[in-house]
């Protein structure tokens, strides 16, 4: 049986990505998931010099080691001012350092979602057009506008946003 990874480009431990990823893993219907938290992967701010005095971070190791274990990812990517949050852009720079495949060529469904009317739209684009240069086969994309008025206890309230997720999440499922 398949098995993919779930997770917010996010350390918020509240984060409404990581409860919308894990929504969305929740809709597969032959396939196994874990949730990851990218807190369990910590790393320094990366950069060349850091990167040229000092190891490999385990952080980044570590979370390496964990994608080459999945068949496709399932991420929602939080906006921090229209773009991805420090903290996700930070550790991938990081992995993409040991394997800049980070995505391993395999099959990854990249959502967003916020509380505005827009729904993270902009880091999704940016994800669109950054992601398949890291090794990601992206078989679809989803956004949630008004996280707060359409996620209630523990599902999509809006009918037709709720059909094209499970939509989505089918296609994903079909491309592993």
């Amino acid at each position: 049986m398949k098995k993919i990874a779930a997770f917010a480009g996010s350390t918020s431990k509240t984060s409404i990505n990581k409860k919308l990823a894990g929504f969305a893993a929740q809709q597969l219907q032959n396939t196994t998931f874990d949730v990851l938290d990218l807190n369990d992967y910590e790393v320094p701010m990366f950069s060349e010099g850091f990167e040229k005095d000092n190891e490999y971070p385990n952080g980044a190791e570590l979370f390496n080691e964990t994608l080459d274990k999945y068949d496709g990812f399932i991420i929602s990517l939080a906006e921090h001012n229209g773009s991805y949050s420090a903290a996700f852009k930070n550790l991938f720079d990081w992995v993409s350092r040991k394997n800049r495949e980070v995505f391993r060529n395999k099959p990854v469904l990249v959502m967003a979602t916020s509380p505005g009317g827009r729904g993270g739209a902009t880091v999704l684009e940016a994800a669109q057009g950054t992601f398949p240069h890291m090794g990601a086969n992206v078989t679809g994309t989803y956004t949630l506008p008004k996280f707060y008025d359409v996620f209630k206890d523990d599902k999509i309230t809006d009918d037709d946003k709720s059909l094209e997720l499970k939509n989505t999440v089918t296609e994903f499922e079909q491309a592993l």
